[in-house]
């Protein structure tokens, strides 16, 4: 009994502890770095501007030859699926560019315009140099960014990432494949 009576206010802590962590049912959970960026409208968004609603975040470049232009086409088809859902007020699309140098607000807006998409709920983020979204994407989302020798194209991520309206990252998707724009409308709904 004292042995009970002993690990009795350990495992009250335990589970006090864990019922303080984060409520929902994700695959990780990256704690998003602060950041205060220029969107399309060359206005500053920050993180503290998206505290309190889920976020899908995504990395692309307007000269990008490969994976921007069907990533951006599938944000373009996930904000009408949220949009005809009802959710367009409580899931914001933000999109970071990682060819910060090249890619004004205004190449941004046109880039997104041509592939379908609105700017109610998308913001596209720019406005730093390239070390600061290189070290930003790591730290806060596990992703590389990498400048490819001898060109101007730009490795990284192609994940489609749900942020929790705490700041967290916890689930990707291949922004890649169409197929998943339904999987994360649904994700969501589940998470609200």
């Amino acid at each position: 009994m004292a042995k009970f009576k002993s690990v009795f206010p350990l495992l009250l802590f335990v589970i006090l502890l864990s019922a303080c962590g984060d409520q929902y049912d994700g695959d990780f959970s990256y704690e998003i770095q602060d950041f205060t960026f220029t969107n399309q409208d060359e206005e500053d968004v920050s993180k503290n501007n998206l505290d309190g609603k889920f976020w899908i975040a995504d990395f692309i470049f307007t000269n990008c030859t490969t994976v921007c232009p069907p990533m951006t086409a599938n944000m373009a088809t996930l904000q009408d699926q949220l949009n005809e859902a009802g959710l367009q007020d409580d899931v914001q699309l933000v999109s970071f560019s990682v060819d910060p140098d090249r890619d004004s607000p205004e190449a941004l807006k046109e880039y997104v315009e041509a592939r379908g998409g609105t700017f109610e709920n998308w913001d596209l983020l720019t406005g730093y140099d390239f070390e600061t979204i290189k070290e930003f994407s790591i730290k806060s989302f596990k992703s590389a960014v990498e400048q490819l020798p001898d060109s101007d194209q730009i490795m990284h991520g192609t994940s489609f990432f749900v942020v929790t309206p705490e700041g967290n990252a916890i689930k990707s998707y291949d922004g890649r494949d169409a197929g998943n724009m339904e999987k994360i409308v649904e994700d969501i709904q589940d998470m609200m």
